[in-house]
């Protein structure tokens, strides 16, 4: 199973979170499935690549720190194809969604550190 992972941290409020993740999954060819206060799944649309190298995206949201002025997110992203090679899949739209990150017109990054 491939698996990537990222923080970030954005300056955003709380209030235009959920729209801005939304808004970014969408704009890397995921549709959001499950959304909640701390945690938005979306999973890649079906039709370019066999099922089993369906990616799915999960950001957790940190909500420790709600009044700061910034929002940490935990970004998890995996799909059942084994990573044989380095550039698979997973990885390529996981890349997709670290440059959507940084170049996101909504907010300011601020860190970003992936594994």
């Amino acid at each position: 199973m491939a698996r990537y992972t990222c923080s970030f941290t954005v300056a955003l409020t709380m209030q235009n979170l959920h729209e801005c993740l939304v808004d970014l999954f969408t704009q890397c060819k995921f549709d959001v499935v499950y959304d909640t206060s701390d945690y938005v799944m979306a999973r890649e649309v079906p039709g370019g690549v066999p099922f089993a190298k369906l990616v799915t995206a999960e950001a957790l949201i940190d909500k420790t720190f709600p009044n700061q002025g910034y929002v940490r997110i935990n970004l998890v992203m995996k799909n059942e194809e084994l990573p044989l090679q380095s550039n698979n899949h997973c990885y390529r739209m996981f890349d997709t969604v670290k440059t959507a990150i940084t170049e996101h017109y909504n907010w300011q990054l601020l860190d970003l550190v992936s594994s």
